[in-house]
């Protein structure tokens, strides 16, 4: 049975599943792959299409009724959150219009828990765009200041905007946990003996990508939308890490974290005691 996987075609997505999507990794399951934009595959979970999704862990309280959260695949670290760009230095945000990558993101949700601290009167209009999008979209004046993910961490500059704040560091100094971004989801139905195999061939893909990077350096620069490949190899170095290995102690607790205090906020519903456990 060939299996529905759906994750962006950023390189860390990538670099992790190029074994398996192309059949080199043993007893795996075959699977068609369809490339989509975060926002989109947020909004293919909370439908329940396809087998296993990449998706924000910020809208895992939506779906995980139907889907599982793997323990593994996913992107977590630290030093790596979402930035909030401006064409200017210092820039008060009361008012302004955000462009977001999607109102579901952990980018966003993070940027609200900032935001209720940072900026005392509210932030103006909320527009989401495709990621790849925004930053010209702040230099070009169509939006007031950006919420940025992936490579944008590295290429920010050359646009000739400004970092007026870094989310990830907000969330590191504030709680001393990983920043969790993108969570791997697999569908409850397929039963836990094959969620179980899943899980552990997303772990070998993972492993086989490390063991030999040249291996995947086709695939994730064909689908790197033109991206220098030096930044490709920055973003998989600081995207793909022990986290993506499995999440541990303190990956769960970084999840457990974000949603819980998010839930106190009323961002989102809260979890369950067993939510987050898998299968």
């Amino acid at each position: 049975m060939t299996l529905q996987i759906a994750y962006s075609p950023c390189p860390n997505d990538t670099f992790v599943f190029e074994a398996w999507a192309h059949g080199r990794v043993p007893g795996a399951p075959p699977v068609h792959v369809t490339f989509a934009d975060i926002d989109v595959t947020n909004g293919m979970a909370e439908r329940g299409e396809l087998d296993i999704l990449k998706v924000s862990y910020a809208v895992l309280p939506w779906v995980l009724d139907e889907y599982t959260l793997l323990p593994c695949g996913g992107a977590l670290g630290r030093g790596c959150g979402p930035l909030v760009l401006t064409r200017e230095p210092g820039v008060d945000l009361a008012g302004k219009t955000v462009a977001v990558p999607s109102e579901r993101s952990t980018a966003y949700l993070l940027f609200r828990l900032w935001a209720a601290a940072a900026v005392p009167s509210e932030v103006g209009e909320i527009v989401v765009m495709p990621f790849h999008e925004i930053m010209p979209a702040v230099r070009d004046g169509k939006v007031d200041a950006g919420l940025v993910i992936h490579e944008a961490r590295f290429t920010y500059q050359s646009y000739g905007l400004h970092c007026l704040a870094d989310m990830g560091e907000h969330w590191e100094d504030t709680t001393g946990l990983p920043i969790p971004l993108g969570a791997i989801i697999a569908k409850r139905s397929l039963g836990a003996d094959r969620l179980r195999r899943l899980a552990e061939s997303i772990r070998t893909s993972v492993r086989m990508a490390w063991d030999d990077p040249q291996a995947s350096r086709p695939y994730v620069l064909e689908h790197a939308q033109e991206m220098d490949p030096a930044v490709a190899d920055q973003h998989i170095g600081l995207y793909v890490n022990e986290f993506t290995a499995d999440l541990g102690d303190a990956g769960y607790a970084a999840v457990r974290g974000l949603l819980t205090r998010a839930a106190a906020e009323g961002l989102v519903p809260p979890l369950g005691r067993d939510a987050l456990n898998f299968v």
